[in-house]
């Protein structure tokens, strides 16, 4: 489609990069996560404010989000409360 301007180097610099409908967060990112850890999975990184090391392999893989369906959720400055309603319904 076009081209999105990405900040980097602390706000200071601009990246122009493809407007591709680019996932970085929720269960998406997930998968993109656990894709990314098979395919390094002999790499070393630092761990312990530095001072420790472990293969990407032995870390645990990323957990599945739980359910809040039925679960209280505070609303209006605190002051409400309601149960949350299904997520897959919609």
């Amino acid at each position: 489609m076009g081209k999105i301007r990405i900040r980097s180097g602390r706000g200071t610099g601009t990246i122009e990069v493809d407007d591709a409908k680019q996932k970085i967060s929720g269960d998406e990112y997930k998968k993109l996560q656990a894709v990314k850890k098979k395919a390094a999975a002999n790499r070393v990184v630092s761990s312990g404010r530095g001072t420790g090391s472990r293969k990407l392999g032995d870390m645990p893989d990323p957990k599945e989000r739980p359910s809040t369906e039925g679960m209280t959720r505070i609303t209006g400055r605190g002051t409400g409360s309601r149960k949350s309603k299904n997520q897959g319904s919609s």
